[in-house]
């Protein structure tokens, strides 16, 4: 079956979605954030290119990368979140493209989340990308009250990625996570007959 993209802003619930979309769709959902994470928190060859790029001062007290320092330093100065990105982007790439491939050779569903799709310019290796928006307040708010980061940094993370505007005019999909988990998941489930439908044979 094809590969799909699902992006978005952060904070915008692609992860949210992606489970509604399991509901409908028997696929695997890969989340590139989530591979970050782990890449982080098991990855010794990662772990010691971060220390070298970044220093002892990003060490956490179990002796891994702390992420949280990381942020603060990665989204207070472009130059070296271009590093990291540098370090972590292409182990994950490596990894999405593998399970599309495996996918393409397969009859089930392949999604794979990531958040700097159009950034990396990674949407031609996708069938189809579903964009996961919501309004620029709800998207402060929930970076604010959900997430409890300080206005500065979700600020710059925001600064980071494309605008909204720019991937919403690009969606193959477009789901406006703005509301109710209830009106996410029919959207969900339209989502998914729309795409039994484009893709039959899934």
């Amino acid at each position: 079956m094809p590969a799909l993209g699902i992006t978005g802003g952060v904070a915008t619930g692609k992860s949210s979605f992606s489970r509604a979309l399991l509901r409908y769709l028997s696929a695997e959902i890969f989340d590139a954030d989530r591979c970050a994470h782990d890449l982080l928190a098991e990855d010794e060859g990662v772990q010691k290119a971060v220390v070298a790029a970044f220093g002892d001062d990003v060490i956490g007290q179990d002796g891994r990368p702390d992420r949280a320092r990381l942020r603060e330093i990665v989204f207070a100065n472009p130059g070296k979140r271009r590093h990291l990105e540098q370090i972590l982007h292409p182990i994950i790439r490596d990894r999405w493209m593998g399970l599309a491939g495996e996918a393409a050779r397969s009859d089930h569903w392949f999604c794979a989340d990531i958040p700097l799709l159009y950034e990396t310019n990674a949407q031609s290796h996708f069938a189809a990308v579903i964009v996961v928006a919501c309004a620029p307040r709800t998207q402060r708010a929930r970076l604010r009250e959900q997430r409890q980061l300080p206005n500065e940094i979700a600020e710059n993370i925001i600064a980071s990625q494309f605008d909204l505007t720019t991937k919403v005019a690009q969606a193959d999909y477009l789901i406006w996570n703005d509301s109710s988990d209830s009106c996410l998941d029919r959207q969900a489930r339209l989502l998914a007959g729309a795409l039994h439908r484009r893709f039959p044979h899934g």
